[in-house]
């Protein structure tokens, strides 16, 4: 079939932009869960200030496009303050901090459901705030939400995607260069869509093999 002679006529190319896929992938995701928690503390804080900072954040990420946040890292930035980046750099930072404010919202429901009664019951214990949620509520409610967490992991590499049109060479940038090269305006683009096919698949079997064993564990 012809999907299969392009992918192989061009797999430098394609090989290339899923190694460029890939990285930008698991880099967006640690950071976006790190950043994520401490937006979802945040919005949770006792200090009205803080809970603003934290509110903000997560509105504003979700309320504009992801496009748009990409172009003021790339673009904005570099004009106006001379800081600037790679297109490595500003895909990286632009799916960092859009991610983290959707999964502020998931961490944040998920630490709200757990019982009050364990935060009392380690308080009595004589454990500290921060300890109280480093290691009694951040663990379960990460547990309850991990579904969640893979959906939103799937999702980024879905929208990764859109850092192409800053020309970081991932699959899409590639896929592009492949269409220019054969006139080909079609099984590139189903070769590009395999691949993230084949990668969200993947990924979705691993989390679910992953919460299966979690969820075993927590019956014995």
């Amino acid at each position: 079939m012809k999907i299969f002679e392009i992918f192989w006529d061009y797999r430098d190319y394609f090989l290339k932009g899923l190694e460029f896929t890939l990285l930008l992938a698991a880099i967006s995701v640690v950071g976006g869960f790190i950043v994520g928690i401490l937006i979802s503390l945040l919005r949770m804080s006792r200090w009205s200030i803080l809970r603003f900072i934290g509110t903000a954040w997560v509105e504003i990420l979700r309320g504009t496009p992801m496009i748009v946040q990409l172009f003021i890292v790339h673009y904005g930035l570099a004009t106006t303050f001379n800081i600037k980046f790679t297109p490595f750099e500003s895909g990286s930072i632009t799916l960092i901090l859009n991610s983290s404010a959707y999964l502020a919202e998931i961490f944040r429901a998920g630490i709200q459901g757990v019982d009050k009664g364990q935060t009392e019951a380690a308080r009595s214990l004589g454990m500290s705030g921060g300890m109280t949620m480093r290691y009694i509520i951040l663990p379960q409610a990460l547990k309850s939400v991990l579904p969640a967490i893979g959906n939103e992991f799937v999702t980024i590499i879905k929208e990764s995607s859109i850092v192409y049109v800053i020309g970081l060479a991932e699959i899409m940038y590639q896929t592009n260069t492949i269409i220019t090269i054969t006139y080909d305006g079609m099984t590139p683009y189903l070769v590009a869509a395999l691949m993230y096919f084949i990668l969200t698949f993947t990924l979705s079997k691993i989390l679910n093999k992953l919460e299966r064993k979690l969820s075993n564990r927590d019956k014995r």
